[in-house]
């Protein structure tokens, strides 16, 4: 059973590289953003629905019970103790988390390419920059946490989708982490 969390800023190529990893590892991506956006989309009252996914203990569904890849999640140090309140349930934790990095200015260039080509006229340099400053602010304590624990695999997010992913794989498999 693997069980990772994949972290980075906006546009490090989490989406894509969940995706790949997923079918790698032989368990599926949760992506909150998947979830989030579903639920914008459907109108339902998203803060209510992930409240009741939560506190139900099915965050995760039936498919993970060979693992999981949490895209996105947590994002708080309550979501932190949260995460690991569901899984000490079944006397697990989590294997390793994932930290793709990448320099401010090249993530911002690649969100502003995105922005452009799906016409997502709200995403300017400065709203951009901010997310990336959020980011950064929320994402700290939790990478601490992590450390703390000997589970951040920090990877390089530059460069070519499969170079990245190799780079993942390597990491993980010198945590003994190896794909199916």
């Amino acid at each position: 059973m693997t069980r990772l969390l994949l972290v980075g800023p906006p546009g490090a190529g989490k989406g894509t590289q969940a995706a790949i990893l997923a079918e790698t590892y032989g368990i599926p991506a949760i992506s909150t953003g998947d979830i989030f956006r579903s639920n914008v989309v459907n109108g339902t009252p998203l803060g209510l629905q992930v409240k009741a996914i939560m506190e139900a203990g099915e965050y995760v569904p039936d498919d993970a019970r060979a693992g999981f890849l949490l895209d996105g999640y947590p994002r708080t140090l309550d979501q932190v103790n949260e995460l690991d309140r569901i899984l000490s349930i079944d006397h697990a934790g989590v294997d390793a988390v994932v930290l793709l990095e990448a320099e401010t200015d090249e993530v911002v260039a690649r969100l502003l390419k995105r922005a452009i080509e799906q016409g997502r006229i709200d995403d300017t340099e400065e709203v951009i920059r901010h997310r990336m400053d959020v980011y950064a602010e929320q994402t700290s304590p939790i990478i601490a946490v992590y450390d703390k624990r000997d589970l951040v695999v920090r990877v390089n997010a530059l460069g070519a989708v499969d170079e990245v992913t190799a780079r993942i794989v390597d990491a993980l498999a010198q945590r003994n982490i190896s794909a199916v």
